[in-house]
């Protein structure tokens, strides 16, 4: 699968109605890879066009199995990713406690407002590494929501009385560790 085809395909579109469009092809893997920062890789070398980036990503799936894929009407390709496809770079918060909203940007810009629909988790990092939180941006594809972004969601965090620190985001509570009961 050549993005450079492929992003044309994307662009014009499959043409004609369900009886028209082909096949789908399997392209194996794609020899692109999506690094830990969320940079986008092919052959080796970054995709530096951040619209380019962005149709990749409208078409990126995850399947059930973990798999990643690009997924047109006419092909679909296998791709590696490090980590999650997207990265959470910015936070806002509004209103409070159980009323409070917090909206996520992720690195292709765009904004997602965790809550049931959008949980947060937090990871075992392991190690050095501590714990690694995300928040799902759709259909199995996460975010890693950046050290600075995390820092923010630990000052907003909330003790329950089971001892579980965590936040609120559109009614539902997000456990983010607990807390030494001594403390």
């Amino acid at each position: 699968m050549d993005p450079t085809k492929l992003s044309r395909e994307m662009e014009l579109g499959a043409g004609g109605g369900e009886a028209a469009r082909p096949k789908q092809i399997d392209c194996g893997d794609l020899n692109m890879r999506i690094a830990r920062d969320g940079t986008w890789f092919y052959h080796g070398s970054p995709i530096g066009r951040k619209p380019l980036v962005k149709l990749f990503a409208s078409v990126l799936r995850r399947e059930e199995n973990g798999e990643y894929w690009l997924v047109t009407p006419v092909e679909r390709g296998r791709i590696e990713v490090e980590d999650a496809p997207f990265t959470a770079v910015e936070l806002t918060v509004t209103g409070g406690g159980r009323d409070q909203e917090l909206d996520f940007r992720t690195n292709l810009d765009d904004w997602v407002a965790a809550g049931p629909d959008h949980p947060l988790r937090v990871a075992d990092g392991g190690g050095r590494s501590g714990p690694r939180p995300y928040v799902l941006v759709r259909d199995r594809l996460e975010a890693c929501v950046l050290r600075p972004v995390f820092y923010e969601l630990v000052q907003l965090g909330q003790r329950r009385g089971d001892g579980e620190f965590g936040v609120w985001s559109r009614g539902a509570f997000f456990p983010l560790g607990r807390l030494d009961p001594s403390a």
